[in-house]
């Protein structure tokens, strides 16, 4: 009874510690993805891999028990051992990770939209990276599909860059009516500038006419 205990006691300080820091890149990816490779027994014939599935867990578990009890004052024996442990566990994580890709894709040619569904909102799937076959398989089928998810989620993210979109257009036609109208005010402006110097060009020409004639008038008289 006192080990049960004792057992459940570190299942859950295990269960809600932060990631031991040693190796935690490769120890992250593990730690941070066991939530999601719990969920497939409950997806299609995931259910056979129940006690491979039960025995990862426990195995996860157990390595973050042990990263948590190491430091550095940690033996190198200790520290490689843990560090041997990740390795084999990484490999069990890419395992179901590939696994849930390839159901993906066999629920998509076999036309199984619940399927579809529980994989992409597993969180094994990288969504970014099968975006396009996601949305041209919902939009193909969206009559059986629940949004719910990451469906959601791409039509959201679509709604928004569409918005940003027409507001990006919609900002340059202003710009471009602004620059428009600008060029208009400088072209009026030159044209008022251009007709102010036509006028005096005039006045001068003009002027230059009178004195012109007042001389000639001068001479015409001395001649006489």
């Amino acid at each position: 009874m006192y080990k049960f205990i004792l057992f459940l006691c570190l299942s859950i300080t295990v269960l809600y510690a932060s990631n031991p820091l040693m190796y935690a890149v490769l120890g992250d990816k593990i730690y941070n993805n066991l939530d999601n490779i719990k969920k497939l027994t409950t997806i299609g014939d995931y259910y056979l891999y129940q006690d491979d599935i039960n025995k990862y867990i426990v195995d996860v578990n157990k390595a973050k028990a042990i990263g948590l009890s190491l430091d550095e004052n940690s033996s190198p024996k200790e520290r490689k051992a843990y560090l041997k442990e990740l390795r084999e566990l990484s490999s069990e994580n890419d395992y179901y990770t590939r696994l849930a890709t390839t159901s993906l894709y066999t629920s998509m040619q076999n036309g199984n939209s619940l399927l579809f569904t529980k994989i992409i909102n597993s969180g094994l799937i990288n969504t970014q990276e099968n975006k396009k076959v996601i949305l041209d398989y919902y939009f193909a089928h969206q009559n059986d599909i629940n949004t719910t998810g990451v469906i959601d989620l791409y039509l959201k993210e679509d709604k928004e860059l569409k918005a940003k979109r027409e507001a990006s257009a919609k900002k340059l036609i202003t710009k471009k009516m602004k620059e428009e109208q600008r060029i208009k005010r400088i072209r009026k402006d030159d044209e008022i500038q251009q007709l102010k110097l036509e006028k005096r060009l005039d006045k001068a020409v003009e002027k230059k006419k009178k004195e012109i004639r007042k001389e000639q008038k001068k001479e015409l008289l001395k001649s006489i």
